[in-house]
């Protein structure tokens, strides 16, 4: 097991999410204690902790992303308050949400 790839994920999740992301992890903890390792050591401890890009940039594109895609709607309703917490407005979310509107239709959206 990789600790210090996992503490960075947990790291990376508290800044995004803030006390929410412990909900993350519990609900996955009876369910799939493997699966949120996962989530946690890839998802944040990888790709979240990248150069490159801020959270405030990432936690856009991952609601666009889930707005598209479809059907996230639990992992969408995360994210936007997760984008709320790194900064962004309801407004800007709202603006954001409008643009995939365009591309990947109004249902998405």
């Amino acid at each position: 097991m990789d600790n210090e790839r996992y503490e960075r994920g947990l790291e990376m999740l508290a800044r995004v999410d803030g006390e929410q992301g412990d909900k993350v992890v519990e609900a996955l903890a009876d369910i799939a204690p493997d699966f949120g390792r996962l989530m946690l050591e890839f998802g944040f401890g990888d790709i979240y902790a990248r150069p490159g890009l801020c959270l405030k940039d990432r936690e856009l594109i991952t609601i666009s992303a889930l707005a598209a895609k479809g059907a996230c709607e639990p992992q969408l309703k995360v994210h936007i308050h997760g984008a709320l917490n790194v900064g962004w407005t309801r407004e800007e979310i709202v603006e954001a949400l409008m643009q995939v509107a365009l591309y990947a239709g109004f249902p998405a959206a």
